[in-house]
């Protein structure tokens, strides 16, 4: 019995230890955490903690009760056996008292047919006086031992009221938990449908772009073949103007496919955020990455990967800027800028700086990079080195 009692507060000590770790815990997540999820798993646990606690004080609480109801037997009996004591006692004293006048030691010694005989009485008196003295101090001892029985009842009572007060504590609080808890799972549902808003309205700014791009690509594609054609009609004559920008534009396309797996990284960037490539939202729906997509610091200075000349600085569908740089043939597209150091048809040179990464409202910077050959987009990571 004590073992059990002695492991069950162990257990609650553990118990409340982690509930103070897990109090820790709730406090830093509700400084951290944005969509509320760490904070609904942990007061999830502390509830789980809360009503182990409760089953272990319950549980101490019955133990007590079991000694308790042992110790009022125990009380039972012994005022039983001191009341019989008390009752045996006393008649032997109302024996002796009525016969106090009749009994005279020296007389009943006297009395005697034989010296046996007195020797006997003599050691009954001796004897029955000894009984006397044992039977009072035994019953003073079940007396002492009522007194100590009756002080760990109480003891035990004290406890028991002490459990009782810490058990409804710990359900008012379970109670205050668990509206906690539905008020933050309110709440997380809350932040998780504006955060899907928030989401699907970004893809949403993706896919605006994208086809952004892709027209702006096939703007340029378009006015390059017109530049090609007007450098075709000008005659066989090397001399023309149009001949020798088509001469350049091919020397600078071989130039940069030369460079394949060379070029520098537009920006200083902390974490890749999507790759290139089809991927699939949060909404189900697909998209198509036609660049890469970099985490960066707030104020991460963009530079040029190649040089080449300004054909276009637009606004993303988002409200940020973009810049697109040609390269004979290839293009590089910048985009999620928040400023921009170039304009349209200034040339740049490799590592140029052309402006800095925008920077949202929570902090972030996030940034998109592309590069296309024509009509075609390219996987940036197989030119970057």
């Amino acid at each position: 019995m004590a073992q059990s009692k002695q492991q069950l507060e162990k257990d609650k000590a553990q118990v409340e230890q982690e509930l103070r770790q897990l109090n820790n815990d709730l406090a830093k997540a509700r400084k951290k955490s944005k969509s509320g999820q760490k904070e609904l798993n942990l007061l999830e646990q502390k509830i789980q903690q809360r009503t182990r606690l409760i089953n272990n004080i319950n549980g101490q609480i019955n133990m007590l009760d079991i000694q308790m109801h042992v110790t009022r037997d125990s009380i039972v009996l012994m005022r039983s056996q001191i009341d019989s004591l008390k009752q045996e006692y006393a008649k032997v004293v109302r024996v002796l008292y009525g016969e106090r006048g009749n009994l005279d030691k020296v007389v009943l010694l006297l009395d005697t047919k034989s010296y046996n005989y007195a020797y006997l009485r003599t050691k009954y008196f001796r004897d029955y006086s000894r009984y006397r003295r044992r039977q009072a101090a035994f019953i003073r001892q079940k007396e002492d031992e009522l007194n100590e029985v009756g002080i760990a009842l109480a003891r035990q009572q004290q406890e028991a009221t002490s459990l009782l007060a810490q058990e409804r504590r710990q359900k008012e609080q379970l109670a205050q938990e668990r509206k906690e808890r539905q008020q933050n799972l309110k709440q997380s549902k809350q932040q998780e449908k504006q955060l899907q808003q928030q989401i699907d309205k970004k893809e949403k700014q993706k896919r605006q772009l994208q086809q952004q791009i892709q027209k702006i690509i096939n703007e340029e594609i378009a006015k390059a073949n017109k530049e090609k054609k007007a450098a075709a009609g000008a005659g066989a004559g090397k001399s023309s103007s149009a001949s020798t920008a088509s001469t350049a534009d091919v020397a600078l396309s071989n130039d940069f496919a030369s460079n394949k797996g060379k070029l520098p990284w537009p920006v200083f960037y902390t974490k890749v955020v999507r790759e290139y490539g089809r991927y699939t939202h949060s909404s189900g729906g697909q998209n198509m990455n036609n660049g890469i997509d970099l985490q960066c610091k707030s104020g991460t200075s963009v530079q040029a990967v190649f040089g080449g000349t300004v054909s276009r600085v637009f606004t993303c569908p988002n409200g940020t800027r973009g810049i697109i740089i040609r390269h004979g043939d290839y293009m590089t597209v910048y985009a999620n800028m928040g400023t921009v150091t170039v304009k349209e048809g200034a040339k740049v040179n490799t590592k140029q700086n052309l402006g800095t990464v925008y920077t949202n409202e929570d902090g972030s910077a996030d940034f998109s990079f592309q590069l296309w050959k024509g009509t075609s987009s390219q996987n940036p990571r197989t030119w970057l080195r």
